[in-house]
């Protein structure tokens, strides 16, 4: 056959198949290659020179291997402008989505789904206050956030859309009109108003104490909401007392108690002020729990478990003869974390220029929140005193009704602009106490001004009957909720935060303490000097009467705020005799005190066991090393377990629940990951509380699984035939029966969930961790939340305990809130300090530094936290120098 005879059919075949792999193949590679562009388009130049607008002097920005800068500029004008051009570099998404909340303008990015919690935030106002508070700065402060702003906006004038982020480009598929604003400080400052929202203190135990009261008893709703255990846990400034050796002894059960009778001496509310029962406000309280629980959270979710952990010991006790300083705030999981590593440093100290100091701060918000200056070191945790409070305030028409008079409301309308939609006009109304929270929808926040009083069972203002009514005498009066909240007055710690990083001793850190008025924090410190210490600052009301737990008639000054607790007064203390401070959210003060701060503590858990395990180590003459706090901070002990398992054990059981029930012979109450004793009991404790209280009491109290449970549960122990361990829907009467039920199910579920064989349950397994990205990780799109989600990651630890990867019971095992960091600093050489993020420096999905310390973190590991030039210089994988535009 010729060479030029014609090709078979199987030949044209094949030679069709492989054009058509080939262009599979062309279009594979260019939809990756576009892919790789439009991920990678918004990587950060982290070398080299940039010229910026607005420097007087170049900058140097280096980064270590996870991408954490250390900033040095020869004025301080300058150093904040760069911390707001890297902060923009590595995390401006986050940065406008923040803004956006905080602002009410989140239907502008995602349309009409986010109407209502636009609405909810304008009610509250955090914008407002903050333009406010910008108007208040002194000249010095405001030109450090003008500075920072130029920073960002430096960045945005040679960046937009997805060479920013990108988010930028899925944002477009949806908006493509979209167009970024400009940086200011206020939105910088309003950021602090998200922060104080979220660490809001006992709002909620508020709303739940008196929802509860509408079916228990006044002794009842006390047992739900104990007291704090001074006898028996710790307090910040008084009794060191502890009850449980951490090693594992069984905690004895604290005992109930003698719960107050009558609602008016431990509540405040007193009912006899005028003929109205809770039942009259229950809508409107049930409708703004509903509120609270949608509303972004951009911390975590709040409430009476969140917490944090920080302890401070002196030199006297440690291997160096300096203090150490430990420290790990517990949030809400975000990714990117809440959190920016970052070292601020002027070229040299002057009066002008006064910055030496790194630490983590927050992207949007110049400066550090917590770290060390080059004398000094400090942690938070949030001190959760009493700042917010529920008024029932009496609305007819426009006016409201105050010590027998008729005031008008005050009335501000707002439009919100909608992505893809018209415009929505809303007014929101207001108190002399504040803004009325009532009048929305529990799902979508819409105010519907007509429906609030049908909730009430009052007639409406709106129908045609109701105009006869009122002509012929009837009452159109109805009930509604404002909020007073110290967040909601203009304040000055949009300065602390600067006053903070200048701190070189006990007396300016107090005074930069003092203008830290909203959140509320407990800080740590220590100093080069070796001196350690606590403050406690925030604004603090003081009540006219009442204590805060209960909404109280709004019609009366008798429950009004007459003015705040002195800084003088406030908690503190300053080189105390035992040589160590610990703050876990527990009572920073013994009772007695004379100035109320709050009856909602978190119940000592924590601060108990810190203590203990720092007192048996003093106790056998073990130095304290940063070693050592690091362990304390991963430590896994179970309260709750070693007093419930004893119980547990002696429960009679058949069949597979006493295979199980084995797993607690010897259990020494660590919740470690790999532990299936530790997963067994845990779906024991949820299946407890939901078998106690279903059917009892509404959504079981909000008893999630923390210390509120414990301390519930564990009162409870001593008293076999209490109520509370019969339920009639489960037919369980007694403590016996209930346990036995209770250890039967939950054999059962670990079954389903863990496989047939209890030997290879694990509680990592089913305690797992997904870092969501907080705009589009729950779109409920899969190639989405595959873009910008992480995990899962096995973890151990839980509610109340040390290591605080907390769960909440009414929802299931994943984890709800986690140390978002951990610090250890080291007073006696701070490049032998250490720290760890949550997840990394970046914000840029798919960047190396995108979660790299998220591993780190999972397996209890920290990273070298260098402070000093030449160690900086020498750990350096990279530098950019920002030059003054030409």
């Amino acid at each position: 056959m010729g060479t030029d005879a014609p090709r078979s059919k199987g030949h044209r075949r094949i030679r069709r198949l492989l054009i058509a792999v080939g262009v599979v193949l062309s279009l594979v590679l260019v939809t990756a290659g576009l892919g790789v562009w439009t991920v990678t388009r918004s990587f950060p130049t982290l070398s080299g020179t940039v010229d910026i607008e607005g420097l007087s002097n170049p900058v140097t920005v280096t980064r270590d291997e996870a991408g954490i800068p250390q900033i040095t500029a020869k004025t301080a004008a300058d150093l904040f402008l760069a911390e707001g051009y890297v902060h923009a570099q590595d995390r401006f998404w986050e940065m406008d989505f923040r803004r956006h909340v905080t602002s009410g303008r989140l239907s502008e990015l995602f349309g009409e789904s986010q109407v209502g919690t636009d609405t909810f935030v304008r009610t509250l106002g955090w914008r407002a206050v903050a333009e406010q508070e910008v108007a208040l700065l002194d000249p010095v402060a405001l030109g450090y956030y003008q500075s920072y702003a130029d920073g960002v906006n430096a960045y945005l004038d040679t960046h937009d859309g997805a060479d920013l982020s990108l988010e930028y480009a899925v944002l477009g598929l949806q908006n493509p009109g979209y167009e970024v604003e400009p940086w200011t400080p206020a939105d910088s400052v309003a950021w602090l108003k998200a922060m104080a929202w979220d660490l809001r203190s006992n709002l909620d135990d508020e709303i739940d104490r008196a929802l509860l009261s509408t079916t228990l008893t006044p002794t009842e709703v006390n047992q739900l909401h104990p007291e704090y255990p001074a006898g028996a846990h710790p307090t910040i400034t008084g009794s060191q007392t502890v009850v449980v050796p951490s090693a594992g002894a069984p905690e004895a059960a604290e005992p109930a108690g003698e719960p107050t009778a009558e609602p008016s001496a431990s509540t405040g509310l007193d009912l006899t002020v005028e003929p109205a029962s809770v039942d009259s406000y229950a809508g409107a309280l049930t409708e703004l729990r509903a509120a609270l629980g949608a509303i972004p959270e951009l911390l975590g979710p709040a409430g009476g478990e969140i917490g944090s952990n920080s302890w401070v010991v002196a030199g006297s006790l440690t291997n160096t003869g300096m203090p150490l300083l430990a420290n790990d705030p517990h949030l809400g999981p975000a990714l990117p974390s809440v959190w920016y590593q970052v070292g601020l440093r002027c070229q040299s100290i002057t009066a002008d220029c006064p910055f030496d100091v790194a630490g983590y701060s927050f992207s949007g918000l110049p400066g550090v929140i917590i770290g060390h200056t080059e004398r000094i070191a400090w942690g938070f945790t949030n001190l959760g005193p009493d700042v917010a409070d529920l008024y029932i305030e009496k609305i007819t028409g426009d006016s409201y009704e105050f010590d027998g008079a008729a005031k008008p409301l005050l009335l501000r309308d707002e439009k919100i602009s909608v992505a893809g939609g018209d415009d929505v006009k809303i007014e929101i109304r207001s108190t002399e106490h504040g803004p009325l929270l009532s009048g929305f929808d529990g799902t979508t926040y819409q105010r519907i001004a007509s429906d609030y009083p049908k909730a009430a069972g009052l007639p409406t203002a709106s129908s045609g009957a109701e105009s006869g009514a009122e002509a012929s005498g009837v009452d159109l009066t109805t009930y509604e909720l404002s909020l007073q909240w110290t967040a909601l007055t203009p304040g000055r710690t949009a300065s602390a935060i600067f006053a903070l990083n200048q701190a070189t001793d006990w007396t300016s850190f107090r005074a930069a303490a003092e203008l830290f008025e909203v959140p509320a924090q407990n800080l740590t410190y220590a100093d080069v000097e070796g001196n350690i210490g606590y403050q406690a600052p925030g604004l603090i009301p003081i009540r006219a009467s009442g204590s805060g737990t209960l909404p109280v008639p709004g019609w009366t000054s008798e429950y009004g705020w007459t003015g705040y607790i002195p800084f003088e007064a406030l908690p503190s203390t300053f080189n105390p005799p035992s040589g160590y401070i610990v703050t876990a959210n527990n009572a920073a003060a013994d009772p007695g005190s004379p100035n109320l701060l709050t009856a909602d503590w978190d119940l000592g858990y924590r601060a108990n066991q810190i203590t203990a395990r720092l007192q048996e180590l003093i106790a056998v003459g073990t130095p304290l090393t940063a070693e050592l706090m690091s362990d304390i901070q991963g430590d896994n002990y179970s309260a709750i377990a070693a007093a419930l398992v004893p119980r547990l054990q002696e429960v009679r059981l058949t069949g597979s629940a006493a295979e199980a029930q084995q797993l607690l012979d010897g259990w020494d109450y660590q919740v470690d990951a790999d532990s299936a004793a530790a997963a067994y009991f845990n779906v024991i404790w949820r299946t407890l509380l939901k078998d106690m209280f279903t059917g009892k009491v509404d959504d079981g109290a909000h008893l999630t699984g923390g210390d509120r449970a414990f301390s519930v549960v564990t009162s409870l122990l001593g008293q076999p035939d209490s109520p509370w361990w019969s339920n009639p829907t489960y037919g369980t009467v007694g403590q016996e029966s209930m346990l036995r039920r209770v250890m039967t199910s939950a054999a059962a579920e670990s079954a389903d969930l863990m496989g047939s064989d209890p030997t290879d349950w694990q509680w990592g397994s089913i305690h797992t961790l997904d870092l969501k990205n907080a705009s589009f990780g729950e779109s409920g799109i899969a190639p989405l939340e595959w873009l910008f989600n992480r995990g899962p990651y096995e973890l151990a630890g839980g509610s109340a305990v040390v290591n605080a990867v907390g769960w909440d019971a009414t929802q299931g095992y994943q984890v709800d809130w986690v140390p978002s960091m951990r610090q250890v600093i080291n007073l006696e050489n701070f490049d032998d300090s250490t720290w760890i993020n949550l997840t990394g420096a970046s914000g840029h999905a798919f960047h190396s530094n995108y979660t790299d310390q998220a591993p780190l973190w999972r397996d209890h590991e920290t990273r070298p936290w260098l402070f000093t030039p030449a160690a900086i210089k020498d750990d350096a994988a990279d530098t950019l120098t920002l030059k003054p535009a030409a």
